[in-house]
């Protein structure tokens, strides 16, 4: 074997490597065994979960043992949908100590006014819970290609609007980078809100004055029993005591 054809089986061996080590550390994240947008918990020691139906039945008690500070828990979609396991996932949250919160998935298709209706007469008002949350993201056979952004954000800045007043807590809107670039970079929606940002790559911009980041979408943790086996995992940007102050 010539020397061309020696350094040429050795680089093909090589790359034969890296593809297979390649593939396995996808599997792995696809799995949810490993991720790497890991948050330093020096830097973001509060953590926390969303949670809907597709978790099943939680064990809080057994969430909160892992790390875990605060839920927040989906309430209701759109203008007529609520989450069938809110009342048990909200009461048993709050027993077991953790910080709540109840997040709204918005509708491009339904009125804000009747979105926040919704929303109001399915979650209780409690002095000590995590401010609202309005869950803006693209879903399939969405509408919004065919809304101007100006409606959606005149839109969203009712249900802020709603929220605030029936809460008395500055509401926070989760969202995706794409959504984010779409409806909230630079505008103004008539109302104040904390923003909570998926960045499951990278971290997210520190410019973008971000209060939650969902970091992982495939989390593992003990405690549920749904047909859904990962779990979305979130950190706080702040203290302990900050986010308590959310709740005040």
């Amino acid at each position: 074997m010539t020397h061309s054809a020696k350094r040429l089986r050795r680089a093909a061996i090589a790359w034969s490597v890296l593809i297979l080590l390649g593939l396995t550390l996808f599997l792995l994240g696809w799995k949810g065994a490993i991720w790497f947008n890991m948050p330093s918990r020096k830097k973001y020691p509060v953590r926390g979960v969303d949670v809907s139906h597709y978790q099943g039945d939680i064990d809080f008690s057994l969430i909160a043992k892992q790390g875990i500070s605060f839920v927040f828990i989906k309430a209701t979609e759109g203008s007529g949908t609520a989450d069938d396991r809110f009342s048990a996932n909200w009461d048993n949250a709050r027993a077991a100590g953790l910080l709540t919160g109840a997040y709204h998935f918005y509708s491009f298709e339904s009125a804000p006014e009747t979105q926040a209706d919704n929303f109001i007469r399915t979650v209780p008002y409690a002095e000590d819970a995590l401010p609202p949350v309005i869950d803006l993201e693209y879903y399939r056979g969405s509408d919004a290609a065919n809304l101007a952004p100006e409606a959606v954000r005149r839109d969203l800045g009712t249900l802020l609007s709603r929220f605030r007043e029936a809460y008395g807590k500055t509401p926070v809107i989760y969202t995706t980078s794409s959504c984010y670039a779409d409806y909230l970079e630079g505008a103004d929606l008539g109302e104040d809100y904390l923003l909570w940002i998926r960045s499951v790559l990278t971290p997210p911009d520190d410019t973008l004055n971000w209060t939650f980041w969902q970091y992982n979408p495939r989390g593992l943790l003990k405690g549920y029993s749904g047909d859904e086996r990962f779990i979305d995992l979130n950190a706080f940007r702040g203290t302990l005591a900050d986010l308590q102050a959310l709740g005040t």
